[in-house]
């Protein structure tokens, strides 16, 4: 079905139109959505496939999602397998010359954390690691420039305004998670979303769930650390936003199960954005979020 569509989408597509004057430009997931406007604004058509609480592992295209895709100017996705349902548009849309952009091209692969349990064989969850971020920004900026020239010098303002951000939010976690001894510092998830985060910002963690949220954690995984949890005197656990809550509520009760008590201390972003128009939508309030919320509830 998916084949059809492509062909029908692609005879009828122009990728190069303009009907409003503004670049058309299409973004997978939430927090790709994120950046865009913060470097775009008003001067780019943006549109999203993915909201809030969507988990991209998993995620199917629509015919509409076809028909967004093909007729985006330019299409920014965030690669690595994140988005591992969709893999086989984009190739068929390279093939057709249609302009797609992954995000993670620009980082350098030496720096990226293998992983075995992952098609990619790299842990796609970049974005947890603030300084890939201004990377990723600076390319994505550069992306945008050469497709809408006109606007080069308004892309060019809004992303060195955004670096500052970005900037002032390293400074912020950093201080907030000073305030947490080490030996503290285990963050355990629904899955293995925060690696990137743990290695920044020197925290040890561990997913129920492997790299991917299509692979399902075992009652040998929920056993192992769940006695993980005991010997290591882990105060809180936490749920995803974009993860079903039953795995981690399943290890919680193994733990009580063995005489000790661990608190589910709050749900974090990790795959996708809050909700549109709250400060959690975007990328800066989301990972401010993530940082309060781990290091409260681990004091």
């Amino acid at each position: 079905m998916i084949v059809l569509l492509l062909g029908l989408v692609g005879c009828k597509s122009n990728s190069n139109s303009k009907d409003n004057g503004k670049l058309k430009v299409v973004a997978t997931t939430s927090i790709i959505t994120d950046l865009l406007h913060q470097i775009g604004g008003d001067a780019i058509e943006i549109q999203g496939l993915m909201g809030s609480g969507v988990d991209p592992h998993l995620y199917k295209a629509s015919e509409g999602d076809v028909n967004k895709l093909f007729n985006a100017d330019v299409v920014f996705y965030s690669g690595l397998h994140l988005e591992g349902k969709l893999v086989d548009i984009f190739e068929r849309m390279e093939k057709q010359h249609k302009n797609t952009v992954a995000i993670t091209d620009v980082l350098d692969r030496k720096e990226l954390l293998a992983s075995e349990q992952f098609g990619s064989n790299y842990d796609p969850h970049i974005w947890f690691n603030v300084g890939f971020w201004k990377q990723i920004t600076q390319y994505v900026t550069d992306k945008l420039k050469e497709r809408d020239p006109e606007n080069a010098e308004l892309f060019a303002e809004n992303s060195k305004q955004y670096l500052k951000e970005l900037d002032a939010l390293e400074v912020e976690i950093k201080a907030v998670i000073e305030t947490l001894p080490k030996e503290k510092r285990i963050v355990v998830t629904a899955h293995d979303a925060f690696n990137y985060f743990g290695t920044a910002y020197g925290f040890q963690v561990l997913g129920l769930q492997g790299i991917s949220t299509a692979t399902e954690a075992g009652v040998q995984d929920v056993q192992q650390l769940s006695q993980f949890i005991i010997d290591n005197k882990v105060k809180s656990i936490f749920i995803e936003t974009s993860v079903p809550r039953r795995n981690i509520e399943a290890l919680q009760a193994a733990v009580t199960s063995k005489g000790h008590n661990v608190s589910i201390g709050g749900d974090l972003y990790s795959d996708a954005l809050g909700t549109n128009g709250t400060v959690e939508g975007t990328y800066i309030g989301m990972f401010k979020y993530n940082v309060n919320t781990i290091v409260n509830a681990l004091k």
